[in-house]
């Protein structure tokens, strides 16, 4: 069977990730989690006092890039890739509520978005991949056999991100979280740079109503006819 690469665009929180980490374990591909890697640098940029009244202190923080490696080594426990930055496991720091609250001016920075594509490219270049975010299939893999664009209604997604919160015993607050899911929604279709939109040869997936088993075998179902 011939190797492919797998680009999952789509809006926060609306279950990529789940879909992308089970399709890798069952098909045996490599995961990349990429909005792991946007955390990654906000909570870099969080911890060294980056974020102002006023702002970021982009000039710093870009002086600064070469200091941040993001790395992904996979856990036996939970069977998925668990984030590191700088040989730190963050995975849990990297989920909060601050960290969702800052990461889209992050993500919307151009020196960033450069650094970080960069890494993602050199990561999936032997295919054999699935990536999710938010610009893979238009920037990061334009030429990706397989494009999936998941969509789900704000209050879904923002259901689904408390549920997960309140399910790792953290503070959880129904109605921050779908102001957060509404703005970022908003900076990441309206952003300069690799802004999120459908590729035209994306195929569109609103799993609103639909159960993570029937997501999965949906997605298993494409990847099936994309490798035949």
């Amino acid at each position: 069977m011939k190797k492919i690469t797998i680009a999952i665009d789509g809006h926060s929180s609306c279950g990529k990730s789940t879909m992308a980490k089970d399709l890798a374990r069952e098909v045996g591909y490599v995961y990349v989690d990429t909005g792991a890697m946007y955390r990654s640098v906000t909570l870099f940029a969080l911890r060294n006092g980056l974020f102002t009244a006023d702002g970021i202190k982009e000039e710093e923080l870009r002086r600064r890039m070469p200091e941040i490696n993001i790395s992904f080594k996979f856990n036996a426990e939970t069977g998925r890739p668990d984030t590191y930055l700088n040989g730190e496991l963050v995975e849990q720091e990297i989920r909060t509520m601050e960290v969702s609250n800052h990461v889209s001016p992050i993500a919307t920075l151009g020196f960033v978005r450069e650094a970080m594509v960069a890494q993602q490219q050199q990561m999936g270049k032997d295919k054999g991949v699935v990536m999710d975010g938010r610009d893979i299939g238009t920037t990061v893999f334009p030429n990706a056999e397989l494009k999936v664009y998941v969509t789900a209604s704000a209050e879904v997604r923002a259901q689904r991100r408390y549920d997960e919160l309140k399910a790792k015993g953290m503070e959880a607050d129904y109605e921050e979280i779908l102001k957060n899911v509404q703005e970022r929604d908003y900076i990441d279709s309206h952003r300069e740079v690799s802004p999120l939109r459908k590729a035209d040869d994306a195929i569109e997936l609103d799993n609103s109503n639909m159960t993570i088993a029937e997501q999965k075998q949906w997605l298993l179902d494409r990847f099936n006819e994309a490798t035949k």
